[in-house]
């Protein structure tokens, strides 16, 4: 099964690879990975797609809200969110066919931002099936290059208020830069 797991995470060097080396010593291939800058100048949001069984990612999101840089951990399975991944594809098109690309384009709710003598470059936003829909389409005019973002995800927002306390009305564990070391284990 597909999962979207987004977790906060502390800037400072060497997070990305904890995080990266936790999924492969526990055989996970990492579907998309996804690292930007939140309205904290100290946090990064990590996106993550993987594919596995529900029990077995369950204990690696417990594994990786344990590394000492992560201050939340969230996988969005059964609850609403939006995720977009963005795709800039050129295309070999000549001056005759233009239009139809165009307009594919403009039905995908793309745009173009690029025009060579031969070639068009296309930015669109939107789903992977979208974006795989759209790459699709394009196969017959001759794709040159094609660069993806992979997935970021967000809760919808009737979500992130519930999401704010747990269960039993405390206030979830929050790390800060200030917070006294912890123990970190190396990941079993």
């Amino acid at each position: 099964m597909r999962h979207v797991i987004s977790a906060l995470v502390i800037n400072e060097p060497g997070v990305l690879a904890g995080v990266a080396g936790m999924f492969s010593a526990r055989g996970f291939n990492i579907d998309s990975l996804v690292v930007g800058r939140t309205e904290d100048p100290n946090l990064s949001r990590m996106t993550i797609v993987v594919t596995a069984d529900d029990n077995t990612l369950d204990q690696v999101r417990k594994q990786l809200a344990k590394l000492v840089a992560v201050a939340e951990v969230r996988d969005f399975k059964d609850s609403a969110y939006i995720e977009r991944d963005l795709l800039l594809i050129t295309v070999s098109v000549a001056p005759d066919k233009r239009r139809d690309v165009v307009d594919l384009v403009e039905l995908f709710r793309g745009k173009v931002v690029d025009v060579g003598p031969s070639s068009l470059m296309i930015e669109l936003a939107g789903t992977e099936e979208k974006l795989e829909a759209f790459i699709d389409l394009m196969k017959p005019y001759g794709i040159e290059q094609v660069a993806r973002t992979g997935v970021i995800a967000m809760p919808r927002g009737a979500q992130v208020n519930k999401e704010r306390a747990t269960f039993d009305g405390s206030k979830k564990r929050v790390r800060t830069l200030d917070a006294p070391a912890g123990v970190a284990l190396p990941p079993s």
